[in-house]
């Protein structure tokens, strides 16, 4: 059967021009409004948002940029590259959010760049918009740069390398090669090895598939590889010989490479602090990551099927991508469905099945005999837009007549799904009466989901495509931006900035002394905001575990780790305590201290207590 498509007009240079620069403004706004906005709220989170932070604001304090450190203690586990992108960011911004989450937003931007110039270069400008637009409004790229973790950067470097590696073969050109090797150094300095296992395995199928390994000299082994090894193994090499005779004598070496790697990949990572999601959740979930745009997957599959033999033959840079990207993707999906994994393991994922997406959609919207699938999924999208404008009507019906409490964490249930070790698990706390608290959010998302994809639908009827993906693209962008708002207003619940602000202005006014020890109850990753805020050094009593284990076993370790005995002989002695105590250990000190404290801030269930009046 052979496919008909419907002639494409021809435009002419002015116009095209016209278009272009009207669609990067489009582009660059959706980042604006979406990305860059959202950087200067809420603060840091509690966990890995300011664990990351701390690793990155002490590289900035001491200028040791080889060992990364966590409250005084090494951290071993992660690659350097983000965290000198944001120390250099504190240097010249100071530590704040905004600054740690910049590295972050840029890499958003690099990544929807990336992709309007592959699908520009592969099919047209217009499936270059589509991936680009896509990119900036998928639910996951955005809930997952939210948080201090690398994967949007990961993300750029990997599919950058693949890009440069297929330009390269197409023109026959070096300076691609050795992109392709550059892109494949900074992937390894961002997330590890994972750097080089995908995109190296996704490379090797593709070329035995194409027959093109018998090009091999041309991808510039030996001098790519030495530039590989210039960029990447100067810092690995240096924190391998800094950082030895660790626990049971291992040093950074054994640490980084074989528990981080190996053992994580076995789920034998030593201490296990994570969680692995059931297989049919890992693989629903990606509906829910690359929404809206998942809602198109059937036309992408549909065409993927339909011209499979064409794909595994390719002869044009556009089909020659499609191979590339699907299998690039596949290898991280199915690996990280055997690994332990967290919900956002698969991000670098994304980018190659939006642009499969995109590449579909820009060639079927011209298509006369199968443009009904793009329409079928456009009314999807509308279905979907009223029943959830219709839930949210109702949520905020039934919750009209409760108060307002900007204090949400107290209104939640705390589940305690996957004991939080999902990034998702505080989703399950909401309550009809926290609701109230997120009326604006969630009247601006109603808004957006009633109207948008009805009219993304009726723009498609009328063959009005580009306008049609806009539409979807502005609803979501409007969807994530009330998004946004309700994470700042759980901001109190996810953070304790407010404990640090408090303990804070009480050293400004005078009524504690500036030389007050920090203490923590518990695992450091509980308050960690309040060490990155307050910007000292914390005791941590009871809490000798998770990420800080390893790096507690070096000699040269502080004695920073207390037993509750410890915290009852130094309470009330020597200089002043503060100690932060979190929801989950409220009872455990009440016990322990029996009173004996005096509380200066509650919020959200987390206390911060002192052991004498205030001056």
């Amino acid at each position: 059967m052979v496919t008909t498509y419907a002639p494409k007009p021809v435009a002419a240079p002015s116009r095209l021009t016209s278009t272009r620069k009207r669609r990067v403004w489009i582009l660059s706004l959706v980042w604006v409004a979406v990305y860059f906005a959202s950087l200067f709220s809420p603060p840091l989170l509690d966990d890995a948002d300011a664990t990351h932070a701390q690793a990155a604001a002490a590289m900035a304090r001491t200028g040791d940029f080889v060992t990364l450190y966590v409250n005084g203690i090494r951290y071993l586990e992660k690659a350097a590259l983000p965290y000198w992108l944001v120390a250099v960011d504190y240097r010249i911004f100071g530590l704040n959010a905004f600054a740690t989450h910049l590295p972050l937003a840029l890499g958003v931007a690099m990544l929807a760049a990336l992709a309007y110039r592959w699908g520009k270069h592969a099919i047209s400008q217009t499936a270059g918009f589509y991936a680009s637009l896509a990119t900036l409004t998928t639910a996951g790229i955005f809930l997952f740069t939210r948080i201090f973790i690398p994967e949007v950067l990961l993300s750029f470097f990997l599919c950058a390398s693949l890009y440069c590696l297929l330009r390269g073969l197409e023109k026959a050109r070096v300076g691609y090669f050795y992109g392709m090797w550059i892109g494949l150094a900074l992937a390894v300095m961002t997330k590890g090895l994972i750097g080089l296992v995908f995109p190296m395995g996704a490379a090797a199928i593709y070329l035995a598939i194409t027959g093109e390994w018998r090009r091999w000299r041309e991808l510039r082994l030996v001098t790519g590889g030495l530039l590989f090894l210039a960029i990447a193994a100067p810092w690995h090499i240096l924190a391998g010989l800094r950082n030895t005779g660790g626990m049971n004598g291992h040093g950074f070496f054994w640490f980084y490479f074989i528990n981080e790697h190996v053992l994580r990949f076995l789920g034998e990572r030593y201490p296990k602090d994570y969680n692995k999601l059931p297989g049919y959740l890992f693989w629903l979930l990606h509906l829910v990551w690359l929404f809206p745009w998942s809602l198109f997957l059937p036309v992408t599959l549909r065409d993927l099927w339909t011209n499979r033999s064409k794909y595994l033959r390719p002869y044009s840079f556009h089909q020659r991508s499609v191979l590339l990207l699907g299998i690039y993707a596949a290898i991280i999906l199915v690996f990280f469905s055997i690994s332990t994994n967290q919900e956002y393991y698969t991000f670098p994922a994304y980018l190659p099945i939006l642009l499969l997406v995109a590449f579909s959609l820009a060639r079927r919207e011209h298509n006369v005999q199968r443009g009904h699938l793009i329409t079928a999924a456009h009314a999807v999208f509308a279905g979907l837009g009223f029943l959830i404008a219709g839930a949210l009507f109702y949520g905020l019906w039934s919750s009209r007549n409760l108060p307002f409490e900007p204090s949400i964490g107290d209104l939640l249930a705390h589940r305690a799904v996957g004991d939080y070790t999902l990034s998702m698990s505080h989703f399950f706390d909401l309550t009809g009466a926290s609701f109230a608290a997120l009326r604006l959010p969630a009247a601006l998302a109603m808004l957006a989901f009633a109207f948008g994809p009805a009219v993304a639908w009726n723009l498609r009827l009328h063959k009005r495509n580009t306008a049609a993906f806009s539409t979807v693209a502005f609803t979501t962008a409007f969807f994530l931006i009330a998004a946004h708002i309700a994470l700042v207003r759980f901001g109190s619940m996810l953070s304790c900035k407010q404990l640090a602000d408090t303990a804070n202005d009480l050293v400004a006014s005078r009524r504690i002394e500036g030389n007050y020890q920090l203490m923590l109850y518990g695992d450091q990753s509980y308050g960690s905001s309040v060490i990155f805020y307050t910007n000292r050094q914390a005791l941590l009593v009871e809490g000798r575990s998770s990420s800080l284990i390893f790096g507690s076993a070096f000699p040269d370790a502080p004695h920073i780790f207390l037993s509750s005995q410890d915290l009852l002989q130094t309470w009330g002695q020597g200089v002043r305590h503060l100690l932060f105590v979190p929801e989950e250990h409220h009872n455990d000190v009440e016990q322990l201290l029996k009173g004996h404290y005096v509380l200066l801030k509650e919020t959200s269930g987390n206390t911060l207590l002192t052991d004498r009046p205030l001056d």
